[in-house]
């Protein structure tokens, strides 16, 4: 996969403004928290109920339901990993578990699409021929450094938790961005939206959050909380 500066610069771009929008809502309080992900989720839904309109005109109703699992429940425990309060944790604390998984899957997404650029060769998947083997295990590697590395030198949790977070988003993000890609087929289109240059709608931007989120969930509840 060549490395296409214009597309780059683009995704960048509007990148750094979704970026900016993003942490407003992570970082200002609990209610804009909860303002934020009750937005990307009516989004995502939105999305999700055009797609299915395509995938099945006839039968799209009732597999609307299955969107309970794929955006209502990781929505839910996200909100739930920031609001809640146990002995001996503060509020700055619950921020920075959301902010792990945020980062995780932003700075997976784009080490695996520049190292997948320059040097992939073996595509991962016929759902989405434009990702590498190479891009994938990079974006991985490279996800899991960088997150430990920003948690150790700001001391919020351990090491090891960081590299459990980390990896968790970036191996099961992977797998949400497949998921999603072959929904996308499925309804042969090839964003689910255009909330963003570059990046896609609702679904294209969230699609590997909402896998990763249930599983640091899990391990947020048994070996953190």
């Amino acid at each position: 996969m060549a490395f296409d500066t214009k597309t780059f610069k683009t995704r960048t771009l509007t990148a750094i403004i979704f970026g900016a929008v993003m942490l407003v809502g992570l970082l200002w309080n609990q209610w804009s928290f909860i303002i934020l992900f009750t937005i990307i989720h009516f989004g995502c839904w939105y999305e999700f109920i055009k797609l299915q309109k395509k995938i099945d005109p006839l039968n799209y109703k009732l597999k609307n339901l299955l969107g309970l699992l794929y955006i209502t429940l990781p929505i839910v425990l996200m909100i739930c990993i920031r609001t809640w309060y146990f002995d001996g944790i503060n509020d700055n604390y619950l921020k920075i578990i959301p902010c792990g998984i945020v980062f995780s899957i932003w700075i997976n997404d784009t080490m695996a699409y520049i190292v997948g650029s320059f040097i992939g060769k073996n595509p991962l998947s016929k759902i989405s021929p434009k990702k590498t083997w190479e891009g994938t295990l990079g974006g991985i590697i490279l996800c899991v450094i960088v997150i430990t590395l920003i948690g150790y030198v700001t001391g919020y949790y351990s090491v090891k938790d960081w590299i459990i977070i980390s990896l968790y988003c970036a191996v099961f993000g992977t797998l949400g961005d497949l998921l999603e890609s072959k929904i996308k087929r499925m309804a042969q289109v090839k964003d689910s939206g255009n909330l963003m240059p570059g990046h896609g709608g609702f679904l294209d931007r969230f699609d590997s959050m909402l896998i990763a989120i249930p599983f640091v969930f899990v391990y947020y509840f048994l070996f953190i909380s």
